[in-house]
């Protein structure tokens, strides 16, 4: 029996913030990850990470505070969750200052204010800018025998996550590596990324210098626990043999989501995919542990869920998140060809997955038309679009593109000459496109708000849910512990990141909502270990 003082289950950005700070609180940890690649969903990201009332924010001249941010929490949030959720909304914002600064005390992590607005800026404590961050570019060599084993992204690492910004690398992909060829190269002959593989490069780092012991290819198949119900390890599979693991301080659960497991996606997400964005390996293991010792599972029909185009990654179908459902000449249609929501919104997923009262979907199908125009405003849409040739479908008239998306023709031709007369206005009666901070700093200009689909041959394609992780899981309190149905805790036993019931769910309050509170909430579940008397 191998003994520790605490064991991790995952190794994305949640677990590692958990590692790090249990093990600079002086204890042995061991981290494993039952795929042979380092960093999660954290490693493919772009990285954006939200913290109210950061340091770095600070340290530029940007005002914030605490109490601004629970103001924000509580007026966007979904109807009906403060009665549930507001005590770990509470503990979120008390402690992701915190968790940041000793993140840049103990990781070679360069965090920078990222110039993007909170998605609801203009609610109570909105801020225009300061919380969000993303790290510079970092050597995977640094990680030593672990820079092979990080996991790789299909987003363009070699740019930071500013740099996308600034660049509008989406548009300008050329534009972008001509000014920014010299760097580039230096990130490549240094073996440099930024987002996600700058952020889990640090983030394993640190854990390295501290301590932490890392074992890939080591799957959990079973929690253990002793006469009181405490848990005090798990027993693994590894190198083909099975083995006991003693953690005699808890066990932390930041296995991701659920997303690749057929079963329980459609279970909780019927009707329309389109396509998943996550590691194949989250396969809803940390879930699945926690139910099996009476754990409350929770939440689980909340996911991060954004428009993906096709890509490959490590040769199979995958889904590669992207913002092109805003594009000029183009908008978003149901299932009845009626736009609703603005394509701008950046809680579109919220939308597109939304359910009646059986929780069947609402909207799905889902379809995105416009016309050739939009063909031309992206090079790298038109590169990812041909992974998956029958996707885009082409014709010369609007009922004729009616019909092969399977929408009512009528309505389409009602809803797209409804939309020309907007664009004749400058101004979107029906959903405000562009009208907010946040949807006019997408939009990139006011002349790209609103544009007419009136220039054969039309365009069109499915545009229903992608997902790029779920965010259900075991039901914790405001310490990261796990919880039972009735409320009382299963001792020893902490979850954090997609693995846990999420207190925010499918709606993000910032462009950083995911990371940023799952490295919290990691940081938070150690905290409350070092906290205890054994």
């Amino acid at each position: 029996m191998e003994a520790w003082d605490v064991l991790v289950i995952g190794s994305g950005s949640a677990a590692c913030a958990s590692a790090l700070r249990a093990a600079k609180g002086g204890l042995k940890v061991l981290v494993i990850e039952k795929s042979e690649w380092l960093g999660g969903t954290s490693a493919m990201s772009g990285s954006g990470i939200w913290i109210p009332a950061n340091h770095v924010a600070a340290a530029a001249g940007i005002a914030d505070s605490r109490d601004e941010a629970i103001a924000y929490l509580r007026a966007v949030t979904p109807e009906g969750w403060a009665e549930k959720e507001d005590a770990r909304w509470v503990s979120f914002v008390q402690s992701a200052p915190d968790m940041l600064r000793f993140l840049s005390d103990n990781t070679p992590l360069d965090l920078r204010v990222v110039a993007e607005p909170d998605p609801y800026a203009e609610a109570p404590g909105g801020k225009m800018v300061g919380r969000m961050v993303s790290p510079m570019p970092l050597s995977r060599r640094i990680l030593g025998r672990f820079a092979p084993r990080l996991r790789r992204s299909t987003l363009p690492h070699t740019f930071t996550y500013q740099e996308v910004v600034d660049l509008d690398l989406y548009h300008h992909p050329i534009r972008a590596g001509l000014r920014m060829w010299p760097k580039l190269l230096w990130r490549w002959l240094t073996n440099s990324g930024g987002q996600g593989t700058a952020l889990m490069t640090g983030l394993v780092k640190g854990c390295l210098d501290a301590g932490v012991t890392f074992w890939l290819e080591t799957r959990a198949i079973r929690l253990i626990q002793d006469s009181d119900d405490r848990i005090v390890g798990a027993e693994v599979e590894r190198q083909g043999q099975r083995q006991t693991i003693a953690a005699e301080r808890g066990v932390v659960i930041a296995t991701g989501g659920f997303e690749w497991d057929p079963q329980m996606r459609e279970r909780h997400f019927p009707g329309p995919l389109d396509r998943i964005g996550s590691p194949r390996s989250n396969e809803g293991d940390g879930q699945k542990l926690a139910a099996s010792v009476g754990a409350e599972l929770d939440r689980m029909d909340q996911a991060n869920i954004y428009p993906c185009l096709p890509t490959r990654y490590q040769g199979k179908q995958h889904g590669l998140p992207m913002t092109f459902q805003a594009e000029p000449h183009s908008i978003v249609v149901n299932r009845h060809a009626k736009r609703f929501v603005s394509e701008n919104d950046f809680n579109i997923g919220e939308v597109l997955d939304e359910r009646d009262a059986n929780g069947a979907p609402v909207h799905l199908p889902c379809f995105l038309v416009g016309d050739h125009r939009f063909l031309k405003t992206s090079i790298p849409f038109r590169w990812y679009s041909s992974y998956d040739r029958d996707w885009v479908k082409t014709a010369d008239t609007v009922p004729e593109l009616a019909a092969k998306l399977g929408l009512p023709a009528d309505a389409l031709v009602e809803t797209i000459n409804r939309w020309n007369e907007f664009c004749k206005t400058g101004h979107d009666t029906d959903f405000k496109r562009g009208e907010n901070g946040w949807e006019a700093y997408k939009a990139h200009g006011d002349e790209n708000r609103l544009k007419p689909i009136d220039k054969a041959p039309y365009v069109g394609m499915t545009i229903n849910r992608s997902i790029l992780g779920t965010k259900g899981g075991a039901r914790t309190n405001d310490k990261g512990q796990v919880l039972r149905a009735d409320g009382s805790l299963i001792p020893g036993l902490y979850a954090a990141g997609l693995a846990m019931a999420n207190p925010f769910g499918t709606r993000a309050v910032g462009a950083g909502t995911t990371i940023g509170p799952n490295m919290t909430w990691g940081y938070i579940a150690a905290e409350a270990i070092l906290r205890q008397n054994r």
